[in-house]
């Protein structure tokens, strides 16, 4: 059995990466929203926080009723409470990559974390 999962490149609106690599601590995706669309409805998550990272285009995602503009290059981070909806730009489509995992869960990262 091998300590790694490899898939190639994916298109399509969202794609889930939790089945595809089996992921056991996060799930992530990649969503790109088409000029003026949007997410069709609000959110918030009852433990997991949600981290993004703009690809590209432009857009703006609405958090508790505050507008954050996007652009490529940028990254937001929600806490799980954060009521969420995300926009694209009415000239432009948005693609970002999403991932969620609960939050507080982090005990040890990078040097910490290494064998």
């Amino acid at each position: 059995m091998s300590n790694y999962t490899k898939i190639g490149k994916v298109e399509g609106a969202r794609t889930e990466l939790h089945d595809l690599l089996g992921l056991t601590g996060a799930e992530i995706s990649v969503n790109t929203l088409q000029t003026g669309t949007c997410v069709p409805f609000v959110h918030a998550h009852k433990a997991n926080e949600e981290i993004y990272f703009i690809l590209s285009g432009r857009g703006k995602a609405v958090i508790d009723d505050e507008e954050v503009a996007l652009s490529e290059g940028d990254w937001v981070r929600i806490a799980p409470e954060g009521r969420r909806q995300f926009f694209a730009s009415s000239d432009s489509p948005v693609t970002f990559i999403c991932i969620q995992v609960k939050a507080g869960s982090l005990g040890a990262y990078t040097a910490d974390d290494a064998l």
